[in-house]
């Protein structure tokens, strides 16, 4: 059944499209569209496992319904998702919401930061459960836009997706020491995700160390392609049957089915809608990789969006981020500052090393934990020899100058022996820089905070 909201008079169905008209809508269209395909393309790829397990011993996998934890740092070597990050540990999971609800446990996490993320099928996040919220123990149900269910007695709170998809990724600090390792894992052992119906009000446990692995397909550099553009417009009607308009996007909707419809009886429409998603995908899409297209200028030649996780109509944004960085927190539950080059505008490049200076007393203001990460080309971490990918409120050893600053090093050279704590080893290509706010200060989120200054060093 189509979920389109009004109804309203589009295009007549025997009128004819003209080449032109047809390239510039499936233009818009492959943008506008292009976060939602690639949810529902990584929710069938990511539910596939028959258990929750490790996809390429790596990637957290489990079936429509539940999440899959890790019990340490992600991976540096997985291809799955850009811009992980090496500050906690990720749980991962979807759901089909109004087929089948959810209940998320939620331990007694003491004072550990922990934020449990959702999202719907336009990554738009829609629960408000983490550490900063006060969120108690307990057990907190997800549910689609179409259930109309009673809801059971012992829940603690419930959260609506706009969407029947919806995405899950609770999020745990760990501090980078053994001691930490140890501590952590009985927390994560009961923070599990499962269906409505296997509720029965009782605390549930899993040994999520004890998980099997599942095959992963082959990967390269980058990150596996998860919306293919020769597909894209087979997909799109099924999209949007199950996804419901924004407020005013009925005319989008209208628009956009007006040319679907034309493809599905015309061989040329449909071709024309093809050569489209191809051209779109590579002059609209591929550019916004670079940071300075993900957001708005942050100062010293940073960037950082103000309206992630809540996009409304920001479709350059919304699909800016999910190209670069998808699923990213609500912008009150973590800012993003990240950038490509230094303060003079140039390209950082692993064969100069550069330096990052807070001054003394102005670390990121946050309640939560900061992180200063490093990304190769493609937003993945670069392998090296110290297995040091981030540093920031985990790192216990970092040494500070005698005034009270921290000056961070970045660069493929070491910048010396007594300054090693506190070096990001980068490749000798070129590689980002991105800042994580967990929790963030009002000073943060309404920038008067900035981010300091990326310098060369001579």
């Amino acid at each position: 059944m189509r979920t389109t909201g009004k109804t309203v008079a589009g295009t007549s169905a025997n009128a004819a499209l003209s080449k032109d008209y047809v390239d510039m809508v499936g233009r818009f269209a492959y943008m506008w569209a292009w976060p939602m395909v690639n949810s529902f393309n990584r929710r069938t790829a990511m539910a596939s496992s028959p258990e929750p397990g490790l996809r390429g011993g790596v990637l957290p996998n489990a079936p429509q319904g539940q999440i899959c934890m890790l019990t340490d740092y992600i991976s540096a070597d997985q291809r799955f998702v850009t811009c992980s990050n090496q500050d906690v540990t990720y749980g991962m999971g979807y759901g089909s919401l109004d087929e089948q609800p959810v209940v998320a446990q939620v331990p007694d996490f003491s004072n550990r930061f922990w934020v449990f993320a959702a999202w719907d099928a336009r990554t738009d996040s829609f629960a408000n459960l983490g550490k900063q919220y006060g969120s108690k123990p307990g057990f907190y149900l997800m549910a689609g836009p179409n259930w109309k269910e009673k809801v059971p007695d012992g829940i603690s709170g419930t959260f609506r997706s706009s969407t029947e998809l919806a995405a899950f990724c609770p999020r745990v600090l760990l501090n980078d020491t053994p001691q930490d390792r140890a501590a952590i894992q009985p927390i994560l052992n009961r923070l599990i995700v499962y269906p409505l119906s296997q509720f029965d009000g009782k605390m549930k446990t899993k040994d999520w160390k004890k998980v099997p692995s599942f095959p992963a397909p082959p990967g390269g550099a980058e990150e596996i392609k998860w919306v293919v553009p020769e597909a894209f417009f087979d997909q799109l009607p099924n999209v949007l049957d199950k996804v419901p308009p924004l407020p005013g996007e009925e005319t989008t909707y209208t628009m956009v089915r007006s040319v679907l419809d034309a493809a599905s009886k015309d061989p040329q429409v449909k071709q024309t809608l093809k050569e489209s998603a191809v051209a779109a995908d590579k002059e609209i899409i591929a550019p916004l990789f670079q940071w300075k297209l993900n957001g708005l200028p942050a100062g010293n030649g940073w960037y950082s969006p103000i309206n992630n996780g809540a996009f409304g109509a920001d479709y350059v944004i919304r699909t800016a981020i999910a190209k670069s960085n998808m699923y990213e927190n609500r912008f009150n539950e973590t800012k993003y500052i990240f950038t490509d080059t230094d303060s003079d505008g140039k390209q950082l490049n692993g064969t100069t090393t550069y330096s990052v200076t807070f001054p003394a007393g102005q670390l990121p203001p946050v309640n939560g934990f900061w992180s200063l990460t490093l990304y190769n080309e493609h937003h993945f971490f670069n392998p090296n020899p110290l297995r040091r990918f981030s540093l920031g409120t985990k790192n216990q050893n970092l040494q500070k100058n005698p005034e009270g600053s921290l000056t961070l090093y970045a660069g493929a050279k070491s910048p010396g022996k007594d300054k090693e704590t506190n070096w990001l080893p980068a490749p000798n290509t070129p590689f980002s820089l991105y800042i994580r706010c967990y929790w963030p200060k009002d000073e943060v989120i309404n920038a008067t905070w900035n981010p300091p200054k990326v310098e060369r060093q001579a």
